[in-house]
């Protein structure tokens, strides 16, 4: 387990529109050995071949796959429809392969899919399923574990405001990176190596995933109070004491922001894994702790041999995603035995039960236990 470092990052005053507040960051020294840049797949959806047993299925930002076209291209159909044998859909889009998540591109270039590396490993988590066969478990989940394993996200397009804040702020001389707030909520944080490359990336935070409870929040917050900065009139005499109190305030404002707007971010600890070894730098995905009823934030960053951060990019979990991923992790930790999970939980095996079922996980319990286990919660008339 591991924090998030961003030695040498700092905050700069945070712009606001509406609901949506960004705070740039600045670095006091670009990376000039580590460079970011983009590479433009359009509207396509994008199958990733994990591995030769496991395909991670997503619209690059997000999608589902459905059928392919006559002509052998790859192709996602619109809708349902009816249609003779051996004609082909009406109407289809063309698909993306890509064959990892991480792929080198040649000696010095490593291609890989921002965002997707994180969600790609949220939804593997504890994929296998039972690690010992417990009698309360079915045979799908003995034979298959997890699989399928789907779960939903917004593109930044969907989130309202955020287009127009993108467009209408200013970047800021220097900036290497962005804090994304919805409702003075922390969506997202967006740290890249160098100027040049935030300013070319800046765009694609649009066509970012973001979670429910960001696009809830966006949906329904109210505009969120600008951060203007006060100073004491009565100490304020000279030129220099107004040079001192502005020195002051520049201090003041990343003092609070990290202590309390990003601390939820930045204190926690997280599951880091090595995804690719890249000369002096490491790209590696990572996973909360998932605790309960507080922010976690998965996420993917590249460090130097020092650990300090020269890419990150993160995605908030809503409640329901943090709950199944601490479901699934308290299984995990106590071999998937239903009756140790329930008292470790302070739960009866009963209620664990209904809990895993409502968070969509019923069909790994053999159906006479789930019968059972409501059976027993029935109050009686």
């Amino acid at each position: 387990m591991a924090t998030l470092d961003l030695t040498g990052v700092s905050v700069r005053p945070s712009q606001v529109w509406g609901g949506v507040r960004l705070v740039p960051l600045v670095r006091d020294e670009p990376i000039r050995t580590l460079r970011l840049h983009a590479e433009i797949y359009g509207d396509s959806l994008g199958i990733v071949e994990v591995d030769r047993r496991t395909s991670y299925m997503s619209y690059i930002p997000h999608g589902f796959v459905a059928t392919w076209s006559d002509d052998d291209t790859p192709a996602a159909a619109y809708g349902t429809e009816i249609k003779e044998t051996g004609t082909s859909p009406s109407a289809c889009i063309p698909l993306h392969f890509h064959r990892k998540m991480a792929r080198r591109a040649d000696k010095n270039r490593l291609r890989f899919l921002p965002m997707h590396l994180a969600v790609e490993g949220y939804l593997a988590l504890h994929f296998g399923g039972p690690t010992l066969v417990w009698e309360e478990w079915s045979q799908r989940a003995i034979r298959n574990g997890l699989s399928p394993r789907a779960e939903q996200a917004y593109v930044g397009a969907a989130v309202a405001g955020l287009g127009d804040a993108l467009r209408i702020f200013e970047i800021h001389p220097g900036q290497c990176g962005v804090l994304l707030y919805v409702a003075d909520t922390l969506a997202a944080a967006f740290v890249v190596p160098h100027p040049d490359d935030y300013r070319a990336l800046h765009p694609t935070l649009i066509q970012d995933l973001y979670g429910d409870l960001v696009y809830q929040y966006a949906t329904y917050a109210t505009p969120v109070p600008q951060f203007r900065v006060q100073l004491n009139e009565t100490h304020v005499q000279t030129l220099a004491d107004l040079r001192a109190a502005a020195a002051r305030q520049q201090l003041a404002w990343p003092q609070f922001h990290s202590s309390t707007m990003a601390s939820g971010l930045l204190d926690a600890t997280y599951d880091m894994r090595r995804v690719y070894r890249m000369g002096d730098y490491t790209l590696t995905r990572f996973l909360p702790g998932f605790q309960l009823k507080q922010e976690n934030h998965i996420g993917e960053l590249i460090t130097d041999r020092h650990g300090r951060t020269a890419y990150l990019k993160t995605f908030r979990l809503s409640e329901n995603q943090i709950r199944r991923g601490h479901l699934l992790t308290q299984l995990a930790g106590h071999d998937w035995h239903l009756p140790s999970t329930a008292e470790s939980l302070g739960l009866t095996e009963a209620q664990l039960g209904l809990r895993i079922e409502s968070a969509g996980f019923g069909s790994l319990l053999r159906e006479d236990v789930l019968a059972r286990y409501r059976a027993s919660q029935r109050k009686p008339r």
